[in-house]
């Protein structure tokens, strides 16, 4: 690693502080192919403001040195709401469409929001758009597929192109419902409604 760029060359770094207005320069070798995320750690509240990089590296897999297993939660936003547990309660009855949508908003807030925004409008080039979006405009499905099993790879929403990792989500078939229906109603989508029969299907 150089910091600011000059010649002095330091080796085994794992983090360095990189002044405002300043630069570094590393270099590093990927022994097996990943997706990189790159963020600053010291003013973390600009990954709201697109201050994220994602390296993506090609390659031959190695498993005994990555089994490919990524972590299921996502970067929480500054102020956002606690993590889902790792096995969430079921409800006991079926929810109203008002009940999934009071839910289904406090779900995104707290798993989705950091990267999708508060208004649906995502992050430039990073995070697609859930408003107005075109997707799964034609198969709300689409939704719960990608929440249960995540998403990887080229997309194309709205018109514009997406190349990014979205992690499976740690929720219960009843939360993935109403976290589908919130966004289905929201951000001037057209409407819908998603049941917890409908994700245990789909889980299978």
């Amino acid at each position: 690693m150089y910091p600011e760029g000059g010649t002095t060359l330091n080796h085994n770094v794992q983090t360095t502080l990189v002044p405002a207005g300043g630069s570094a320069i590393t270099e590093f070798k990927c022994d097996v192919p990943a997706t990189l995320i790159l963020v600053d750690h010291s003013i973390f509240r600009t990954f709201n403001k697109g201050s994220l990089g994602m390296l993506k590296v090609e390659g031959e897999e190695i498993k005994f040195i990555y089994s490919g297993q990524q972590d299921d939660r996502i970067y929480q936003s500054e102020g956002a709401g606690q993590t889902m547990p790792d096995e969430p309660t079921i409800a006991s009855k079926p929810l109203t469409k008002e009940e999934k949508m009071t839910q289904g908003k406090a779900i995104y807030a707290g798993s989705c929001q950091a990267c999708h925004q508060a208004d649906g409008k995502g992050i430039e080039k990073a995070f697609p758009p859930l408003a107005g979006s075109d997707y799964f405009a034609s198969n709300p499905s689409l939704i719960t597929r990608t929440i249960l099993h995540g998403l990887s790879g080229k997309i194309k929403v709205n018109g514009k192109d997406f190349d990014g990792v979205m992690p499976k989500q740690t929720l219960s078939e009843a939360q993935i419902a109403s976290v589908a229906t919130y966004v289905l109603n929201s951000f001037g989508n057209k409407g819908g409604e998603v049941s917890a029969t409908d994700v245990a299907k789909q889980r299978k």
